[in-house]
């Protein structure tokens, strides 16, 4: 690596370790409501919604209110979709969407998800942009934070029967915690050039080329703050409208972890140790170092067939040689590496790169950071819930290994707890190698995979692996908009999502139900650097269990051809 890329990735992680501690405890004060301006702000609001602040629910209920609210948030962006051509804010009259991706879309923006396999600039009317997919943006946000709230809450209460109110919740997180840090880093956005109207499509005077144009800032916002991801257009943040100078790059990396890393340390708040939060914290950095490092060292080592024709060059004073395909030269290799692997560790799917142009080894860093269940600071809400509930196998695993009973932060953890942890961590891995094996021996699935070989497989390993792990990035090349993926993917997505939040609340309710047992001799502290390694390796070797035989016969194969 260069001192130019060991620079910038010591400043991105200063940055965000810096800002975890204030934002995490706003988000905790907000979420608990222990902020008298907030509380005295969304009174008269819940009255206007019929929201009873009293009235906390059961795991099940809480549950069913956020399904019910997905589900009805699905239907709507399926509607504005099938209908757009006839409704306001089109100056282009761009069509009605199919609806094979319709379906897909609508469920892939509620969960989260945003994997897009169409053109934004194309497809999506300025009503559709901004009613159906920033809404959803913001909303499917609000819902992570809301579900590992309960499943904190979870922890820190006993013999309670209750998690909280999901209403509240997502009002809580969209209106005092999404809406604001979205509204400031748009208009920093703005002030470095990313397009914000609802102009009509510009054509140059020569009349060659059209620009498309659309309020790209609003949504560009809460695409990186929410760990969303979909793309105004359809080169997403490697267009200039999107992300036009290197310190808009910038800004929309820090935008990305920046909330997952709050959430810990509002996490060690709320039941009473910050410590904890820490610990976790800490071990997804670490295991964010053990990706990234490698990452940007295998773009910048560069492909072995191209170096000897010459083209392996430098490009500027700051960007030496390397991979050099599909990147940005505004950004060059060490910014775009970053960038992959953030928006990866994260539930993002955002790039300013085509991941189907990283080198083999390069290309698998994303695919296994999303395969690892997008725990590596993870996305909104659900990168922390996702972690915890490794962090609960791990207290299983070290009880197993001493001959104690498993706790964690002096609650038991039983068979019923094990049994939803269980669910929760094999749900995405049976997805995605379900899907992917599917794929791959059906004629509809083979017949948008372009390229030969081990990289055809791995387009579609990833493609699934993001869709089941709710990230939404792509490998580029496989032509995924048909109603085979579309459906298939639509399912995945879905699964992916509630498959995992149900079983978390049905653990949060559980948790919460139990009495606090005091610290003994035998409980494991799981606060210490012991406890972070533990976990690390808990995570990996789960990841490897699952993926290593199928990474096998994609990247590394790929790997091994290339540099043969």
């Amino acid at each position: 690596m260069t001192t130019h890329a060991w620079s910038v990735l010591a400043l991105y992680l200063a940055l965000i370790l810096l800002c975890a501690k204030p934002l995490g405890r706003w988000i905790a004060d907000v979420m608990e409501g222990k902020i008298r301006l907030v509380a005295t702000m969304e009174k008269p609001l819940y009255r206007l919604c019929g929201i009873r602040v009293e009235q906390e629910m059961s795991w099940l209920q809480y549950a069913l209110s956020i399904l019910l609210f997905s589900v009805l948030g699905a239907l709507a962006v399926y509607a504005l979709q099938r209908l757009q051509l006839w409704l306001p804010l089109n100056p282009q009259q761009l069509g009605n969407v199919s609806a094979d991706s319709a379906f897909n879309t609508a469920l892939s923006f509620v969960t989260n998800t945003n994997w897009q396999g169409y053109s934004g600039e194309v497809t999506m009317s300025y009503l559709t942009q901004m009613l159906g997919l920033a809404v959803q943006n913001f909303v499917s946000a609000a819902t992570g934070i809301a579900v590992v709230f309960a499943l904190i809450r979870g922890l820190a209460r006993h013999s309670s029967k209750t998690v909280g109110n999901a209403w509240t919740d997502l009002f809580r997180a969209t209106l005092f915690i999404l809406l604001p840090l979205s509204f400031v880093l748009a208009l920093l956005l703005i002030g470095q050039g990313v397009i914000q109207n609802f102009s009509a499509y510009v054509t140059t005077d020569s009349g060659v080329q059209q620009l498309a144009m659309g309020p790209v800032a609003s949504q560009e916002a809460i695409k990186m703050l929410g760990t969303n991801g979909g793309g105004f257009f359809n080169a997403n943040s490697a267009h200039p409208f999107e992300n036009p100078t290197p310190l808009s790059n910038f800004l929309q990396m820090l935008a990305i972890f920046l909330i997952p890393a709050a959430l810990c340390y509002s996490f060690g708040r709320v039941v009473g140790d910050t410590r904890q939060g820490w610990a976790v914290l800490a071990a997804m950095t670490l295991l964010f170092l053990c990706a990234v490092i490698p990452l940007m060292q295998l773009e910048q080592a560069g492909n072995p067939l191209l170096t000897p024709l010459g083209v392996d060059q430098q490009v500027s004073a700051l960007q030496a040689g390397g991979n050099m395909e599909g990147k940005e030269v505004r950004f060059g290799i060490a910014e775009s590496a970053l960038f992959a692997a953030i928006t990866t560790a994260a539930s993002c799917g955002a790039v300013n790169t085509m991941h189907d142009s990283l080198t083999p080894l390069g290309g698998m860093v994303p695919m296994a950071l999303m395969q690892l269940g997008e725990v590596v600071f993870g996305g909104v809400g659900s990168g922390l819930y996702g972690m915890l509930i490794f962090a609960l196998l791990a207290v299983f695993i070290a009880g197993l290994m001493i001959g104690r009973t498993p706790e964690y932060l002096g609650k038991k953890i039983e068979s019923f707890d094990m049994k939803m942890i269980a669910i929760a961590i094999l749900m995405t891995p049976l997805l995605v190698l379900a899907g992917t094996a599917i794929a791959v021996v059906s004629s509809a699935g083979t017949a948008g995979i372009y390229n030969p070989s081990a990289h055809g497989f791995s387009e579609v390993l990833y493609a699934f692996s993001s869709a089941a792990n709710n990230n939404g990035s792509a490998f580029a090349g496989l032509s995924a908009n048909t109603p085979f993926y579309n459906t298939l993917l639509g399912i995945a997505v879905w699964f992916g999502r509630f498959g995992v939040i149900v079983p978390v609340l049905a653990i949060a309710g559980s948790l919460a139900a139990k009495k606090r047992l005091p610290v003994h001799a035998g409980t494991l502290p799981t606060h210490g650097p012991l406890f972070v390694f533990l976990l690390i390796g808990v995570v990996l070797l789960v990841g490897a269990l699952n993926y290593v035989p199928a990474l096998a016969l994609g990247p590394v194969v790929e790997h091994l051809m290339l540099w043969q």
